[in-house]
């Protein structure tokens, strides 16, 4: 099982619009297809100062061959969508992890 996990940085202000963008328009998007399954978005606590948040969105999916396929075809909309909607406001990096047991 392979784990697609992002963490976000994203302005306090914007911290709960975020959260709305994530739950009502990332997510149903992202899994619409049923490539990505399980999502998950946490907060991270380990990393917290006045001026931003940040969140890990995870999801999981069978292969990497199908993340690479699911990330051409809906991923890099889904993050143009999102830089559109929150700018310089958010940055995020991806993680690729493989579940061990």
């Amino acid at each position: 099982m392979i784990i697609y996990n992002t963490t976000y940085h994203i302005d306090a202000a914007d911290a709960k619009h975020f959260v709305v963008f994530m739950h009502e328009v990332y997510v149903p998007a992202a899994t619409a297809s049923g490539e990505l399954t399980k999502p998950r978005l946490v907060r991270v606590l380990s990393h917290q100062d006045d001026a931003s948040e940040c969140f890990s969105m995870q999801f999981e999916t069978e292969s990497t061959s199908i993340l690479h396929k699911w990330y051409k075809e809906v991923g890099t909309k889904l993050n143009d969508e999102l830089l559109k909607t929150f700018k310089d406001k958010v940055a995020g990096f991806p993680t690729l992890m493989e579940e061990v047991f």
